[in-house]
């Protein structure tokens, strides 16, 4: 039967999306085992400690600098409720015992070692508050070793995007030869909000034009910690691009080829995405070393995006940076929806009410392969009788069974498949529907009706996930029950099973499904009552009890 064909793919769509995870989960990270990056790990700590806090305040962000250090080490989105409490603003960086997410940089030597880490900051006072389209922080340091440094943030009105910029000069009588080091370094705790049926990718990213975007598991850093190797795959060399560090709805990366400024790898720049320490990770980039002659003055400068994933914001600030809305391998229809999704926002208003227009769209244009499925099924069911019978007269010969059945499809002129392939062509498309629904950043915190304040939360009445067993339920009674007793008890439990599950899925996901079943209940009436089958179940039970007679007659002959 169409209906379960379509619960089948479902259920195995929702497997391969969510139950890898966790029937596989990544193993725990192991205890540090090389005393080389035992001492970076002491170095990343000692980094991660606030000594001396100066607060950065936008339109957008509130940011903790740590003033000896020089590093970003608390980034609050002022824009953004906290995940468990709406009450609060999100926080992305911070520097705790329960949780490190940092921005580090620093000026390295050609063999990458810190020029700064004896080096405290000081500035000119200890707090800062935007007042007009740039904030410009400045940190100096003294001289050391014949390098002045000045280290300045710039924070923009509107933006998420933060300028580090390093002002070096040469006091010393010997050339220089210098770099910069930028990081994100990041534990591999699970962010706020992630649960047993919704989990999307955490963990370290590069992009690079050679190498185009590329995901690094914590999984595969911790082999390479364990096994004092550097085997992970990613590009190690490039000319531009970014690295960083992602999660759902959310990001963080060192934008080496911003769209609006200079490249800082147009020298060559090399990535490196490591394990360095007990759960402690690392994505950073070191951009080629530059000479500083004696008296000379050179600046080293390079952007951190640290911000929400919202599309057009990615797509502005730098080249492919919206590819770390990583909708996986259906991409390819997932991007195209959310444009079109994002479009027709921009005429209605609603994200809500967009998506119930999207899912209109969808079922439209999949109409044909739809219909197609409906008519193959129903004329399945006009065989459904004569199947029947044929399993009667061979009883266990399944070979014989098995060749009967294909004289009976070709005498008939039917394709068994033909209900399921274009099912099958659909699925890639409401996989992508799911990421790009999932995803999208700019569905948190957008209302639709009264009862739902926030797309991106689970229904607060649970009135959807009623509503999409109830449609579940109401599709089951479309369609004649099964044959085979184990099918027809599966068909009414599984309204139930995914009714549970949608109870913790987003409401704007919840509600795209909630619209499709409720367009596929109308469909499949419309078809059904068009092909003669208004009334299924009745007109299947009526048609086998003729080949039960028919055949009871024949054997008295």
């Amino acid at each position: 039967m169409d209906f379960k064909r379509m619960m089948t793919a479902m259920a195995l769509s929702l497997l391969i999306l969510m139950g890898w995870q966790k029937l596989f989960p990544p193993p725990e990270p192991a205890a540090a085992q090389q005393p080389a990056a035992t001492a970076e790990a002491k170095q990343q700590a000692a980094a991660l400690n606030v000594s001396a806090p100066l607060t950065v305040e936008t339109d957008t962000v509130k940011a903790l600098i740590d003033e000896k250090s020089g590093n970003l080490l608390g980034l609050t989105l002022r824009r953004y409720n906290a995940t468990n409490d709406e009450q609060k603003p999100f926080v992305l960086f911070q520097a705790s015992k329960e949780h490190n997410y940092a921005a580090l940089s620093s000026v390295v030597d050609e063999k990458h070692n810190n020029l700064l880490e004896k080096t405290s900051f000081s500035a000119a006072q200890k707090s800062y508050s935007l007042q007009g389209d740039k904030l410009e922080v400045r940190l100096s340091a003294p001289e050391q070793n014949g390098l002045q440094v000045e280290k300045v943030y710039t924070f923009s009105k509107n933006s998420y995007l933060i300028n580090v910029r390093f002002e070096l000069k040469n006091t010393g009588s010997e050339p220089l030869k210098v770099g910069g080091d930028y990081q994100i370094v990041r534990d591999n705790s699970t962010p706020e909000g992630e649960g047993w049926f919704m989990h999307s990718y955490t963990g370290p990213v590069v992009y690079t034009p050679e190498g185009e975007f590329q995901k690094v598991e914590f999984s595969k850093l911790d082999d390479d910690f364990k096994s004092g190797r550097d085997t992970a795959e990613y590009q190690r060399k490039s000319q531009g691009g970014y690295t960083g560090m992602i999660q759902h709805y959310f990001m963080s990366a060192w934008v080496m080829q911003p769209e609006k400024g200079a490249n800082a790898c147009a020298n060559g720049c090399e990535m490196s995405v490591k394990r360095v320490g007990e759960n402690l990770y690392r994505a950073g980039v070191y951009p080629a070393a530059i000479e500083i002659a004696p008296g000379q003055s050179k600046t080293l400068s390079a952007d951190l995006y640290a911000g929400p994933q919202i599309t057009e914001i990615l797509k502005s600030t730098a080249p492919n940076l919206e590819l770390a809305k990583d909708y996986g391998r259906v991409h390819i229809f997932a991007a195209p929806l959310f444009a079109l999704l994002k479009w027709l926002h921009s005429l209605i208003g609603n994200w809500g009410w967009a998506i119930v227009v999207l899912t209109l769209i969808v079922k439209i244009v999949l109409y044909p392969l739809n219909n197609a499925a409906y008519r193959s099924t129903a004329k399945m069911r006009v065989l459904a009788p004569k199947m029947e019978a044929l399993k009667k007269k061979y009883g266990e010969d399944k070979l014989a069974m098995q060749q009967a059945m294909m004289q009976l499809y070709k005498d008939e002129k039917i394709n068994p498949l033909g209900g399921c392939l274009p099912m099958l062509v659909q699925m890639p498309i409401f996989i992508g529907l799911y990421w790009m629904i999932f995803l999208s950043v700019e569905l948190r915190q957008a209302p639709w009706l009264g009862w739902i304040s926030d797309l991106s939360r689970p229904d607060p009445w649970y009135v959807l996930p009623a509503m999409m067993a109830a449609t579940m339920w109401f599709q089951t009674k479309l369609n004649p029950a099964p044959t085979d007793p184990m099918q027809a008890q599966m068909m009414k439990i599984m309204p139930l099973v995914f009714s549970v599950m949608f109870f913790f899925f987003p409401s704007g996901l919840v509600l795209y499904y909630v619209v499709n079943n409720l367009l596929t209940i109308v469909q499949q009436w419309h078809i059904n009552r068009r092909m003669g089958f208004a009334g299924a179940a009745p007109a299947v039970e009526v048609l086998d009890k003729e080949p039960a007679a028919k055949g009871g007659k024949g054997k008295k002959k």
